[in-house]
């Protein structure tokens, strides 16, 4: 199948699944979710999605009836009857179905989404545009839940204005992250990247960046930076699943970065190399 959707053990194709209307998500957005992406039906880092799954789970008071690995058990499933060589694989959790009322329902089972569908990863040899919104989003942005109308506004105004991503900025003017992504900037060969609280999700590319630039000896400082900082930075990045480490072109029309381009070269062979070889080990099994 090109696109591949799952439902409680229900798989077939996507725009054929359907889902009963009392499922919590379609009052409350009650559930979490994570994504990757594949190749070759390798689910890309699938151990580091897997286990902050269960955190966001842990984090909103979700019961599983499910193990880690049954989960990855059932999303190989999925992406073993997708057809394309590389697929975004996303799923997520929403606290069962039963009638409408704020509180938990008790004893009702959680329902599991998947799917798959044909994506390419980023060409990072290109740059991007970018906006900046103001960050008005709640303090948990740790868990990846799926209340992401401030994300879906932000990645409207940045659409309207032609540009691929709108970086967050909160009232006391430090840069948190993304609607899509984490931020981070280079400066004087040293990684910057705000730290993994509550205001940022805490992306998987994200430490897989970071990794490799210590194992390059580049310096990684985690904490919050500044519009000022920003603006000034010798490259301007993005990073997620698809997207290992983008350079940013343009802030809100502005050219930014440019003055480490060999820097960001470094990095971004280490990353494809280390993506390369986790790809390799397990399709060889």
């Amino acid at each position: 199948m090109k696109n591949v959707g799952y439902y409680n053990g229900t798989m077939g194709p996507l725009e054929e699944i359907q889902v009963p209307m009392l499922d919590r998500v379609c009052f409350y957005g009650d559930g979490v979710y994570d994504a990757t992406m594949t190749r070759d039906g390798v689910i890309l880092f699938a151990t580091d999605h897997i286990d902050r799954f269960f955190n966001s789970m842990r984090l909103t008071g979700f019961q599983p009836n499910f193990t880690p690995a049954e989960l990855e058990a059932e999303l190989q499933k999925v992406v073993d009857a997708a057809e394309a060589r590389d697929n975004f694989l996303y799923w997520q959790v929403t606290r069962g179905t039963g009638p409408r009322q704020h509180e938990f329902l008790p004893g009702v089972a959680p329902n599991l989404w998947i799917y798959a569908v044909p994506k390419a990863y980023a060409d990072l040899s290109t740059t991007v545009d970018v906006i900046t919104v103001e960050d008005t989003r709640f303090f948990h942005c740790n868990v990846k839940t799926l209340n992401l109308l401030p994300n879906v506004l932000a990645a409207q105004k940045a659409a309207e204005a032609g540009c691929s991503e709108a970086i967050f900025i909160r009232p006391d003017d430090f840069v948190t992250e993304t609607a899509h992504s984490n931020c981070h900037i280079l400066k004087d060969g040293a990684l910057i990247t705000h730290p993994a609280d509550n205001l940022i999700l805490p992306g998987i590319a994200r430490k897989h960046l970071i990794g490799r630039c210590k194992a390059l000896g580049i310096p990684v400082y985690e904490r919050p930076f500044t519009r000022s900082e920003l603006m000034g930075a010798d490259e301007v990045l993005i990073s997620a699943s698809s997207v290992f480490a983008q350079r940013v072109a343009h802030v809100d029309g502005v050219e930014v970065g440019g003055k480490a381009t060999d820097l960001h070269k470094r990095i971004v062979d280490a990353l494809n190399e280390e993506f390369d070889e986790y790809i390799s080990l397990r399709r060889a099994r």
